[in-house]
This record gives C-alpha cells, structure tokens and sequence, in this order.
C-alpha cells in the first residue's frame, strides 16, 4: 500500500500544485465512495431479490425448516464468503474478489428468505425503506462529518460481542421482552456502525489512492456496508415486523 496521506495539508506546496492535487483527490474520493455505495446496493438488491424469488418456490419451506443439513448449508455459507473475503483479501484478485461478493450476497438471499415465512410481506418493504432512509441519512453524516470517530470503533466492537453473547443466551432463555432488549441495542450499534465505517472506508482512501489494491477496496467497503445495513433492517424487524 502506499503511504497516502491528505494533500491538503502539504501547505508548503504551489498553490496551483495544491489546488489541483485538491481537484483530483476529490473526484478519486467520490470515484471510489460510488464504487462502493454501488456495490453495497446492488448487493442488497440482489439479495432480496433471490430471498424473495426462493421464498415464492413451493419446496423452500421443507428445506428451510424440515430435517437435513441443507438447512445449516444455507444458514452458515454467508460467515464462510465473509471470512474467505475478510481473510484473504490480499491474496484474491479483484475479479475474484467481485465473484465471491455476488455469491455471497445470493447464499445470503437464500439464508434471508425465511422472514417471509414469519412476517408479512408488507411490514418487510415498509421495514426495507425505514432501513434504507436511515441507512442513507447515517452512511451521509459519516462522510461528510468533520468529527473525528475512530475512538467510536473498539466500543461499537464490543457492542457487537456483547450482542452475540446476549443472543446465544436468549436462545435457551428464549424470553420476549430480553430479545426485543436485544433489537433496541442492535439496532443503536449498528446505526453506529454505519456512521463508523462510512468514515472509515473514506479514510482508507489516503492509504491506498493510486495502488492496485484501491478496487478491492471498495468491495470489502461495500460487505461492511451491505452487513451494516442488513443487520440493521433485521434488528428493526423486530419492531415494525406484522407476523403471518
């Protein structure tokens, strides 16, 4: 990676020099922050697709619900694209790196068609667009704040440890009112999480603007987005969902 840093800040320099640098680090940032948003939205839009088309399909019930391990298959292949990705995204190349995101946003497709079986579908879009406006609104003040949010990152990291424990534990409690405690917090850390990486991912930008690493950046900044976001609408499924 390079050792990128703001040109702005290099006062000795021309101002010409300076005020071009300016110019051509601001078309790079919005460059690669579109990459990024499109990736992350056209992943999202596929995964529902997918979700809602296998959903459709008369025999989806019996594997998602019935006995067998494809049911697991399917529930645990997203955390395997996300941790091949996260891993071995050095080692990948950016074609590759394209692949595994679409396939893991289809396997996620797949492991999300099951809130159509719980909820009704009407509550799911009006949940969908609530996500999306508050998505928006967060990913939007992440970019353009000039507050500087790196401290938020260890305590947003162990909101989400705490939130797995607490899950793990409500899974043999199985007790309404802790798992809607559940979903108020989840909700609150990962609208945290999307302010956070928002600013994070356009920081990475000083680091690595002009190296061959700068397109598979922007797919692991739209798999941290697109996760922010999915989690987020799941947590607040909890609320606004109307079961079946």
């Amino acid at each position: 990676m390079a050792n990128w840093s703001d040109p702005r800040i290099g006062a000795s320099q021309p101002a010409t020099a300076t005020a071009g640098t300016d110019v051509a680090y601001d078309a790079g940032l919005r460059s690669h922050m579109l990459s990024v948003y499109n990736y992350m939205t056209s992943g999202v839009l596929l995964t529902g697709i997918v979700s809602l088309l296998f959903a459709q399909w008369s025999g989806a019930p019996a594997i998602l619900f019935g006995p067998g391990i494809l049911k697991y298959l399917i529930m645990l292949s997203p955390l395997a694209f996300v941790l091949v990705l996260s891993f071995g995204i050095n080692k990948l190349s950016t074609g590759t790196a394209q692949l595994l995101y679409w396939a893991f946003a289809v396997v996620m497709g797949l492991s999300l068609s099951s809130i159509f079986f719980v909820y009704t579908g009407s509550s799911i879009a009006m949940t969908f667009f609530a996500t999306a406006a508050s998505f928006a609104s967060l990913s939007l003040y992440g970019y353009t704040t000039k507050r500087d949010l790196s401290g938020m990152g260890t305590f947003l990291i162990m909101g989400v440890v705490g939130l797995i424990v607490a899950m793990v534990i409500n899974l043999f409690w199985m007790n309404d009112t802790f798992s809607l405690a559940i979903a108020g917090i989840g909700v609150l850390i990962f609208a945290g999480l999307t302010v956070y990486d928002t600013q994070r991912i356009k920081s990475l930008y000083f680091q690595i603007a002009g190296t061959e690493f700068l397109g598979k950046a922007a797919i692991m900044g739209a798999l941290t987005l697109y996760l922010d976001f999915i989690n987020m609408f799941l947590f607040l499924l909890r609320f606004m969902g109307s079961r079946d």
